[in-house]
């Protein structure tokens, strides 16, 4: 096997151990599923493009995207455009996939010294544990180590009086306090559904139909100012958590998000067969981004 297979072998290792415990842990995603193969959408789930998905990391030493993103650009991954989210504390950059049948990754990082002493405070006490940089010890041609890496925790449990008092002053910080690294969310590219649900507003209905709830935050469809890049996304749905010293808590786990990207100006004049990813609008949005982040927040989940 030479590098390049053997790299993607290992990648597609990643993604497998990542989408399967992601539908473990959240119901919507089998149940969005099993009704789109009810709907007559499609025939099987494997139909589906995975438009990106995302992480959420904290920026402090040893941790954040520039350790992050080690994992994804050895898999031939490209950085590109930069995000910046004001209110929130956050940057985020967006990382192309190797191959258009991979998903795009969007990973963020909240700006841990622009937060109160005390949450600060509180961010070290956990993140202080980690001594260097976990993924320089990584194997990283070992799919199976970095699935794991991914899904096994950085720092201890955190106490539950700390989640809450993060929960106060950053929702996107008591999230990560708790599930570290694990996947924020996935992407259905609805633009490739049949017609009558290739659009995020006709999708949003079908979804609605079935009971599912969607983020209303900035409006149930966020949509770009070229018009481009139109998302919308599910409420995440409220998980047991167990925090130390066997207190337990309700908290937000992650959410699903739907995706349409419509074709660039340029290639209108293509037959629908002979469109493919690169003739559709790319990249983000960030205002389109700063509502989707609240699927997490309680002023959606607590509605």
């Amino acid at each position: 096997m030479n590098t390049s297979s053997h790299t993607k072998a290992a990648l597609d290792t990643v993604m497998n151990g990542l989408m399967s415990r992601y539908q473990e842990r959240v119901p919507d995603v089998k149940a969005i599923l099993a009704a789109m193969i009810q709907e007559g959408i499609i025939g099987h789930e494997n139909e589906i493009e995975n438009d990106h998905i995302a992480f959420r990391t904290l920026g402090v030493p040893h941790l954040g995207i520039a350790s992050f993103e080690k994992i994804f650009l050895h898999y031939g991954y490209q950085k590109r455009e930069y995000y910046n989210f004001e209110g929130k504390k956050l940057d985020a950059f967006w990382f192309s996939p190797p191959e258009p049948h991979y998903p795009r990754i969007f990973v963020s990082e909240l700006r841990v010294k622009e937060l109160s002493e005390e949450a600060q405070a509180i961010i070290h006490r956990y993140t202080q544990e980690v001594t260097s940089d976990p993924v320089d010890s990584l194997d990283l041609n070992d799919g199976a180590a970095v699935d794991a890496f991914l899904h096994q925790p950085l720092w201890r449990t955190p106490q539950l009086s700390d989640y809450l008092a993060l929960l106060k002053e950053s929702e996107y910080a008591a999230w990560v306090i708790y599930n570290r690294y694990y996947l924020n969310h996935f992407t259905i590219s609805v633009h490739n559904l049949p017609e009558s649900y290739n659009t995020v507003a006709e999708f949003n209905e079908f979804l609605e139909k079935y009971g599912f709830k969607l983020n209303d935050s900035g409006g149930k469809i966020k949509k770009s100012p070229d018009g481009g890049l139109l998302q919308s996304s599910t409420v995440a749905q409220m998980i047991e958590a167990a925090f130390a010293d066997g207190e337990t808590h309700t908290i937000s786990g992650s959410y699903v998000e739907f995706a349409e990207r419509r074709i660039l100006p340029e290639f209108s004049h293509l037959p629908a067969d002979q469109i493919q990813r690169m003739h559709r609008r790319d990249g983000f949005e960030a205002g389109n981004a700063d509502k989707i982040f609240e699927s997490t927040y309680t002023s959606q989940t607590s509605r």
